[in-house]
């Protein structure tokens, strides 16, 4: 059996993957790590959750020790691009794990936070960059930060930056780095648009592949719902109530919805039956997105809802079941969603629901991925629980149901006296008592700075509907 120290890895390496209890490298590891220490370009293909980062991360470490370059003012000698806030967090976090005894030096940039801070932290320069390319691109533009010292480029979860729209953004930062450097691409799908960027980006890449192009992972048993669209949520909550059973012991559930929008709802929605859930997804400010996570993570909270924006950055053990809400219209995003689960060795359940319109996603993602997806029946009475005359889960314990009253206009003479009867007068300045400017008891008004009459003007006295200028 390889071990980590039969790939040619530094000493310091070894050690760091010693402290985090790592002895024996994973396939994607095993063939990505050689290649890249001889300084080739590479293609890696491989699922989410089977060592990436480990595997660009630790030969790259290596060869800034070996090449022992000072680090460049306002650039960086290694730069991993990454699609989301999440994910850029987590590589960053196992950059300095691996590199921890190497002495390199770390900084992850991403937007949602302080541009401020940013330039702050990056001025002086670092080994390490792991940017999201939005941001990265604003500190350029700022002539903040230059990518004139660029020696690894990394492009992580390529496919996952052209959905989300980042073609452009790419195609700026290969214009800024240096044409000499070493370039490594890592996904889990690799369509057609991948290859066609690979032959701008690299060199005569040495390709890697652990699994063959959207396929889903052996460890994740799949499953089915054909529900209406209207019924989804009530399923939903039978599910996550426990009144309805599925395969696999519920633990933490990753819920998964196409809008930003749509994840509210569905979290809203069940915290009126008691249920609680957070949200993620693209209108998040970071510090939300990361509190979100982190209760997940501890299990403060058990069910997360997200968007795909997110679906990358989330590599929490322990999640035990991936619940698509909406089918993604994008077959290869299927794989990224259900890769949430069966981290680390370990099973997992992943559910669909589908609607009639629907059919068409489904039907791609059978033909991408060659999965099966065992069809579920729906609980008994369903319709009658959807339709509210059926059992339904009473309020929590303390909370009572709040009786909603039919809006009645009120009768004509009550209430607060109207316009200029007696009572409170009306406008926006009304008449008080020792303030200048026409109240009473007050001194000669002045006239408005915007325009009024000018000085010695009196006022007007409790006049509140008075034009403003004449209002002192």
């Amino acid at each position: 059996m390889t071990k980590f120290s039969d790939l040619g890895l530094s000493q310091p390496v070894l050690q760091a993957l010693d402290l985090k209890g790592y002895e024996t490298p994973t396939p994607i590891q095993e063939q990505a790590i050689p290649p890249v220490l001889d300084g080739r370009d590479l293609l890696g293909i491989a699922q989410t959750g089977t060592g990436k980062t480990a595997a660009f991360m630790l030969p790259a470490i290596d060869r800034l020790r070996a090449s022992d370059n000072n680090i460049p003012f306002k650039s960086c000698r290694m730069l991993v691009l990454a699609p989301t806030r999440e994910l850029a967090m987590q590589i960053a976090a196992s950059a300095k794990d691996y590199g921890a005894l190497a002495g390199l030096k770390v900084q992850a940039i991403v937007g949602g936070t302080s541009v401020n801070k940013d330039r702050n932290k990056l001025h002086r320069g670092t080994d390490i960059l792991i940017a999201t390319p939005g941001r990265l691109l604003d500190l350029v533009d700022q002539k903040a930060f230059n990518l004139g010292a660029v020696e690894v480029l990394v492009l992580d979860e390529a496919d996952q930056m052209l959905d989300l729209g980042f073609i452009h953004a790419l195609r700026t930062i290969n214009k800024l780095v240096p044409a000499d450097r070493q370039t490594l691409f890592f996904s889990a799908t690799m369509p057609k648009a991948i290859k066609e960027l690979v032959s701008n980006y690299c060199r005569n890449p040495v390709q890697v592949s652990v699994t063959p192009e959207s396929t889903t992972a052996e460890r994740i048993d799949q499953y089915l719902f054909m529900v209406q669209q209207d019924e989804k949520q009530a399923l939903l909550e039978l599910i996550l109530s426990g009144r309805h059973d599925i395969p696999g012991d519920l633990e933490r559930t990753l819920i998964f919805t196409r809008t930003k929008h749509g994840a509210d709802r569905v979290v809203k929605k069940l915290s009126q039956r008691g249920i609680s859930a957070n949200a993620i997804h693209g209108n998040k400010s970071q510090p939300q997105r990361q509190r979100a996570l982190d209760e997940f993570r501890r299990g403060k909270t058990s069910v997360l809802v997200a968007t795909d924006v997110a679906a990358r950055g989330i590599d929490i053990p322990g999640v035990s079941h991936v619940i698509n809400y909406e089918l993604p219209n994008v077959p290869e995003q299927y794989v990224h969603r259900i890769g949430r689960t069966a981290r680390a060795g370990k099973d997992g359940v992943a559910i669909a629901f589908c609607a009639e319109d629907e059919r068409t996603y489904l039907k791609d993602i059978r033909r991408v991925t060659e999965a099966e997806l065992d069809r579920l029946a729906l609980p008994e009475n369903f319709r009658a629980v959807v339709e509210g005359v059926g059992p339904t889960k009473p309020p929590p314990k303390g909370q009572t149901r709040v009786s909603r009253k039919k809006f009645k206009p009120r009768p004509a003479g009550s209430g607060k006296p109207q316009g200029d009867g007696p009572g409170k007068p009306q406008g926006k300045h009304p008449a008080r008592k020792g303030r200048p400017g026409g109240r009473p008891g007050g001194k000669p008004g002045v006239g408005s700075r915007r325009g009024g009459r000018g000085r010695g003007q009196g006022g007007s006295g409790g006049q509140g509907n008075a034009p403003r200028s004449a209002q002192g």
